[in-house]
């Protein structure tokens, strides 16, 4: 015991004299942002990106979406998947700076040459040609964390867990605003085939009066084939919409882990509300709250861990290994104690010298990757910027362009009506009630195409600064 505990003590004070842990401080990369977001008139510290997606989203069926997409999208599943995976080996991490521990029994029979030096001393000695070894033992491994290695590693898998976490919150983000969008748009085009549908009816209305015209031979057979040629085009127009709401509802379905079907939806596209008050909040904090940038920040985390690890591989390291059981040439005292009772300890310092610059280059490509991982970031922050200043512009603008579509559209409906009325007294001809009732019918159609494309940009702001993930 005394042999063993000097072994220990010297190794402790050769622990002591080396110098001490050399873990990286980590410094954020400069970053540079803005005060405020572009097109915003003041820096405001709330932001839309802070409420829930339930109350961003107040309409039952949608939430209702969302919460099936949540839970059965495939992508978000398989990326919770893999925050398990990570969550596993960030576990087994915290049991690196434990020594390995092992045990093992084996038996063993040799049979030396009887002209050999063995086998004559075997003869002599035991009086036998073979010669029997039983172990069973311990077996300790254990490397002290001198420069910081361990840690570094455990830091490592600490990284790579906490990315695959932020992975999924993204995907979670993205799922949210796809199946936002995509229920928009389905809104859309409900409408947009009610449009078509009141605009077939005034057709088959211009194409009736134009039929008795001709009859009473108040115009001729041009004006009977071009409306019903208008008709005819308002009819396709209404299969076109139809197939593409079909399409839509197999894409939402599949959207939210189910087998295409009918979405069942009980609102029109002008019963829709989002929050009014569009709050960006400010550029710092998005950087900290929008999963997919902070998810780059901990590759540079990761990286810069990787670069002690390198740093760490220059450095001498510390083993002591020991191992203790029982051991015996005859099996019939194998456990015969304290007999066969054997032990013993060995540590030693270990210095690279010349490994032909392995070392040095992995430290250098190391050192290169965490400076790829600072663009990198660097990158996503602006990108997130770029995002977020795009939808804020698209909303400003598809402001005036609903209000402005919203008085054309209700011009043309008015010119309808007033051609209709010169029609039926001799005053327009029956191409120029054609022509209000197509200016009429596109100008619906394009406001309600403005309408979604301005909740798509509010749901693209959103998820853009980060929210649908809490």
């Amino acid at each position: 015991m005394k042999r063993l505990k000097n072994i220990i003590l010297t190794f402790v004070l050769a622990l002591g004299s080396v110098s001490c842990v050399s873990k990286l401080a980590y410094t954020e990369p400069e970053l540079q942002l803005p005060e405020k977001f572009q097109y915003t008139a003041t820096a405001d510290t709330a932001s839309i990106a802070n409420l829930e997606w339930k109350q961003f989203f107040n309409d039952p069926t949608l939430q209702g979406l969302i919460e099936k997409g949540i839970k059965n999208n495939y992508d978000l599943q398989i990326a919770l998947k893999q925050v398990a995976a990570s969550q596993e080996k960030l576990k087994q991490a915290k049991y690196m700076q434990y020594p390995d521990v092992g045990f093992g029994v084996s038996g063993q029979i040799s049979k030396p040459s009887k002209n050999s030096m063995n086998g004559q001393s075997l003869n002599l000695f035991l009086g036998q040609s073979h010669v029997e070894d039983y172990n069973a033992a311990f077996n300790l491994s254990w490397e002290a964390d001198i420069w910081g290695k361990i840690k570094n590693q455990q830091e490592v898998s600490r990284m790579q867990y906490l990315q695959t976490y932020e992975g999924s919150k993204a995907v979670q983000t993205q799922v949210v605003a796809a199946i936002a969008q995509g229920y928009y748009n389905l809104l859309m085009l409900d409408k947009q085939l009610a449009i078509a549908k009141s605009n077939l009816e005034l057709s088959s209305n211009t194409l009736l009066i134009t039929q008795k015209m001709w009859e009473s031979g108040d115009t001729t057979s041009l004006g009977v084939q071009q409306s019903t040629a208008q008709k005819q085009a308002t009819e396709l127009l209404i299969s076109q919409l139809e197939q593409n709401i079909a399409i839509q509802e197999n894409a939402l379905s599949i959207l939210v882990g189910e087998m295409p079907n009918k979405i069942n939806r009980t609102i029109e596209m002008s019963d829709t509300s989002l929050p009014q008050n569009i709050t960006a909040g400010l550029p710092a904090a998005m950087v900290s709250r929008r999963p997919d940038v902070r998810q780059q920040e901990l590759v540079l985390l990761e990286s810069n861990a990787m670069v002690g690890i390198a740093q760490a591989n220059m450095y001498p390291t510390l083993k002591i290994t020991a191992n203790g059981g029982v051991n015996s040439f005859k099996f019939d005292n194998w456990f015969q104690i304290p007999a066969s009772l054997f032990g013993s300890v060995l540590g030693g310092l270990t210095q690279p010298i010349f490994q032909k610059r392995q070392l040095k280059t992995d430290l250098e490509v190391a050192k290169i990757q965490r400076e790829k991982n600072v663009l990198a970031f660097r990158q996503s922050v602006l990108n997130a910027v770029g995002e977020i200043s795009d939808a804020l512009v698209s909303n400003e603008n598809l402001k005036i362009q609903e209000r402005k579509a919203t008085e054309q559209a209700t011009t043309l409906k008015d010119g309808i009506k007033s051609a209709q009325l010169l029609y039926r007294g001799g005053s327009a001809n029956y191409l120029e009630v054609i022509t209000a009732q197509g200016n009429s019918l596109q100008a619906e159609l394009n406001l309600a195409s403005i309408k979604r494309q301005r909740l798509s940009s509010i749901v693209d702001l959103y998820r853009a600064l980060g929210g649908g993930w809490k």
